[in-house]
């Protein structure tokens, strides 16, 4: 029942200003792959939720950070705090220490949105986890404005041990304390997408000296057949 409400879903009602936004990004050509890191741009992101069910619980802040021709743009960094129809519960507000009322007040989630998909502009989603953030972000797009993003997901977790081998190093901390990147604060989508940015920084550098010069080489490593230097 719940796939057949996903199936025949209603589009959400957008004002005519939103959709014009929305028609112009669907238009925009998505940037070339086979160009060098050098001359590429990567959007790294994290999501902060209400939880952890991927098909219930709700996105509450978006954080993103550029990282163009290999070098971060904290100019041009993204973040929002999504209004929620009601608070999460006490124990997730522990995790990301977004209360109650930041919750109800925050920004309109169809704007919000639509300026971080104007942000991207289809640009290389790299994020270190990429299957629950991708579905949570993905979900809602299409609640929110009846689109999902049209950028591929780089995932880190599966990029970084093809670059590096090693048993030892598994979880994003585990790697950001190998790097030696710190990170300003836990559980807070702006400090965790720049923490993201850094590490795709080492693997740029690391890529480059393995003859993966182009996104596209790393784009690749998502396909299951994939071996380091076989492309």
């Amino acid at each position: 029942m719940r796939l057949l409400k996903q199936l025949f879903q209603k589009a959400p009602r957008l004002s005519p200003n939103f959709e014009d936004r929305l028609q112009r990004l669907s238009e925009m050509s998505p940037p070339p792959t086979r160009n060098g890191h050098r001359a590429s741009r990567y959007v790294t992101v994290d999501v902060e939720t209400t939880g952890l069910d991927s098909r219930h619980d709700r996105v509450l802040s978006i954080g993103a950070v550029a990282v163009e021709r290999c070098v971060i743009t904290l100019a041009h960094c993204f973040e929002v705090v999504l209004r929620q129809p009601e608070p999460s519960s006490g124990d997730n507000i522990l995790v990301h220490r977004i209360g109650g009322q930041r919750q109800l007040g925050g920004e309109d989630p169809a704007e919000s949105l639509l300026r971080f998909l104007e942000f991207v502009r289809h640009c290389p989603l790299v994020v270190f986890g990429a299957k629950f953030s991708q579905t949570m972000v993905d979900r809602t797009l299409r609640e929110t404005l009846g689109a999902t993003s049209q950028s591929p997901w780089l995932d880190l977790a599966g990029l970084l041990p093809v670059l590096y081998p090693s048993d030892e190093n598994k979880t994003m901390n585990d790697w950001l304390t190998a790097m030696k990147i710190p990170v300003l604060a836990r559980h807070d989508a702006l400090a965790e997408a720049l923490a993201t940015a850094q590490l795709l920084q080492v693997c740029l550098h690391r890529a480059e000296t393995l003859e993966m010069t182009c996104p596209a080489h790393l784009l690749e490593i998502r396909k299951p057949k994939h071996r380091l230097g076989m492309r």
